[in-house]
């Protein structure tokens, strides 16, 4: 902006008697006009970010450049148009006719790039946002007036003025509204640092819940301004009311983030016209820091209840389908297979009077279809609770799965005494379960599983991702990791969600790891207390 002031000054050195300011001045009369251009073109950033912009700024450096310089080159020379006129000291030959048709072209190149950069800035304007039009208008408005006089302005010229000095008026008047609706922004943006000033005292009495929004939103003067609450155990962002949200990452939102003593704790989601002034956004997520950690803390709660309203339900509801999954096995299975049984056996007894020879297959095959039945049994009673971890402890159910593993399989329990009863069953349907995905998904050529305890001087190992919802208790460490294709999602798959809900259900965390191509870790950290 200066330097198109200096450039606006300069082209009135044509009004000089000397020969050499005479020929700067006609050398440097269209700069300003380039200099305007651009600002409106790559207003508010300064930069040309695209090929529209650049390719308007570039006709307009060739047009008050090059075509300048040759009609310089071709022009005024012993034919000067008054008796006054100094000398034209860049003229290297005469040339009338070409000199007259590059200043021609000059004029209509003009008015094409004015009317380009017209359609320009409505375009700007009709593709922001309601907050960045706010922004931008004052710019933009008078920048178009300006450009749009320019239009009659060079008409005038090039017809020898019959419109009179008004056009010349008005365009300078223009222009110079030019840097007058920069001030208007610098005011507005002074206005809004003001506001985020009245956010320090607002935040200094009590806040209602969901009011910090609210407050944010009128001190940035963003009505669609919107707070996502970082949770750093989930490793995700929720609202006010604990609710999971993503943050968007097109052009139409804008995300900036709010620590607190070197923590995240928040992100402010707000309309792309604050990035053009990040300080005043950054001034207000500082001045809320500690009201924004407050009310973090609140929707970590909320999170907290709505993660476990949601388990229970999961919960009731794989109860309810397990049970009729027993319900239909026995009926499908067990059942018919012992009404088969006791079918035979009633006509191996009508035999045994008459024909016994003919009765003892008969036994034999009851015999066989019990020893099934009581298989199937056994079978089913496993995926309910295994008796061996009841009678002999989660070691020994463990090793009795490693016999069944499809894949190669190491085990390493660091137990020096038995766990809590509901501990043991869900250390041992967290082994079973990633088993079971093992074998279905991961493709993988072994398998380790450990289980420790860790806290209270126990040892152990384990409390690397911290002691999870259990606090700092004794706790239960049962990992499994495999070295298969990885890219297991624990928020997509029911059986590693029924295994979240059921450790949560316990104040425990699970955390799945699991890198493409890197193979999947699963812990469980489950309190013992």
């Amino acid at each position: 902006m200066v330097a198109t002031g200096f450039a606006w000054f300069a082209h009135e050195l044509t009004w000089a008697t000397a020969a050499l300011p005479w020929t700067l001045g006609q050398l440097l009369e269209p700069a300003y006009l380039l200099g305007a251009g651009y600002l409106l073109a790559t207003f508010p950033d300064g930069r040309l970010r695209t090929s529209a912009q650049r390719r308007l700024v570039g006709t307009a450096l060739l047009v008050v450049g090059p075509l300048q310089l040759a009609w310089l080159l071709l022009g005024y020379g012993d034919d000067r148009p008054c008796a006054g006129c100094p000398g034209n000291l860049l003229r290297i030959t005469p040339a009338p006719g070409l000199s007259e048709a590059i200043v021609h072209a000059q004029q209509a190149i003009g008015v094409g790039l004015a009317v380009a950069t017209i359609a320009l800035l409505v375009r700007r304007w009709r593709d922001a946002s309601a907050s960045r039009r706010l922004a931008i208008a004052p710019v933009l408005v008078t920048g178009a007036v300006a450009f749009a006089l320019l239009v009659p302005w060079t008409l005038n010229d090039a017809l020898g003025g019959p419109l009179g000095e008004w056009p010349d008026l008005a365009l300078e008047l223009a222009l110079a509204g030019i840097p007058v609706a920069f001030l208007l922004g610098l005011l507005r943006t002074h206005l809004a640092r003001a506001g985020v000033a009245d956010l320090v005292v607002e935040l200094g009495g009590p806040i209602a819940p969901g009011a910090l929004r609210a407050a944010l939103a009128r001190a940035l003067h963003d009505p669609s301004l919107t707070v996502a609450y970082w949770l750093p155990d989930g490793e995700r962002h929720v609202d006010a009311d604990g609710r999971t949200v993503a943050l968007p990452d097109g052009p139409e939102r804008a995300v900036t983030e709010v620590q607190r003593e070197g923590r995240r704790i928040a992100a402010l989601v707000h309309d792309p016209a604050l990035a053009d002034e990040p300080e005043l956004v950054a001034s207000a997520g500082a001045a809320a820091a500690l009201a924004l950690e407050n009310e973090r803390l609140q929707a970590e709660l909320r999170a907290r209840l709505e993660e476990l309203h949601a388990s229970r339900a999961r919960l009731v509801e794989a109860a309810e389908g397990e049970r009729r999954r027993i319900e239909r096995d026995l009926h499908d299975g067990t059942q018919q297979r012992l009404v088969s049984i006791a079918m035979t056996l009633g006509l191996a007894e009508s035999r045994v009077a008459h024909d016994p020879d003919g009765a003892a297959p008969l036994l034999g095959q009851a015999r066989a279809a019990l020893s099934d039945a009581l298989s199937e049994l056994r079978e089913l009673s496993q995926g309910i609770h295994p008796g061996i971890l009841t009678e002999r402890g989660l070691r020994a159910a463990l090793e009795e799965l490693a016999y069944g593993a499809r894949v190669p399989f190491e085990l390493d329990v660091d137990l020096s005494e038995r766990l809590p009863d509901r501990v043991e069953a869900a250390a041992y349907f967290v082994v079973s379960e990633a088993l079971t995905n093992v074998a279905k998904h991961a493709q993988a050529g072994a398998v380790r599983v450990r289980v420790s305890r860790a806290g209270d001087g126990d040892g152990g190992g384990g409390g690397g991702n911290g002691g999870g919802n259990g606090g700092g208790g004794v706790r239960a460490i049962v990992e499994v990791a495999d070295d298969g294709v990885g890219g297991a999602d624990g928020a997509r798959g029911s059986g590693l969600r029924g295994l979240r809900d059921r450790v949560d259900a316990l104040g425990g965390r699970l955390v799945v790891t699991s890198p493409a191509g890197r193979g999947t870790v699963l812990k469980a950290e489950i309190p013992c207390g």
